[in-house]
């Protein structure tokens, strides 16, 4: 299952997303990783949660790399429940026009190896259109 978090910036999507780790992670027998831009959140998140930054991964540029580090991320750990990823459109060549194929890859990953995604866009809903059309939708965008 993919869930979204969607608003413009500061609209408390991260601390949502953080709050939410922090609860799942207290029921979960599997692992949770939160994918963030930096290193800023390491110590919001609770020590059994991975906290993966990308500035670490300088290489991974755009969708298609993106995908393939998440792959990674699943094929590594087979106990893997969810996966929270934070601010996807604050990389450089991700925009909002990806979007449609990001999200519908991370639905067949999700069904695929049983891992559910988390995911914050930073964006009116109106800008993101079609693109999340089916997902649920967390928090209430305003």
């Amino acid at each position: 299952m993919v869930k979204l978090m969607v608003g413009h910036k500061g609209s408390g999507k991260t601390k949502a997303m953080v709050d939410m780790a922090n609860d799942l992670v207290q029921t979960s027998d599997g692992s949770i990783v939160f994918i963030n831009k930096d290193h800023r959140l390491m110590y919001d998140l609770k020590y059994r949660i991975r906290v993966v930054s990308m500035e670490d991964y300088e290489f991974v540029n755009n969708i298609d790399e993106y995908i393939g580090f998440i792959y990674g991320i699943i094929s590594s750990d087979h106990d893997l429940e969810a996966i929270f990823i934070d601010s996807i459109l604050k990389y450089s060549n991700i925009g909002i026009g990806d979007m449609g194929t990001f999200l519908s890859v991370l639905d067949k990953i999700s069904k695929a190896h049983k891992v559910d995604f988390y995911v914050s866009l930073s964006a009116d809903p109106a800008e993101l259109g079609d693109a999340i059309q089916g997902y649920e939708i967390l928090n209430n965008p305003s």
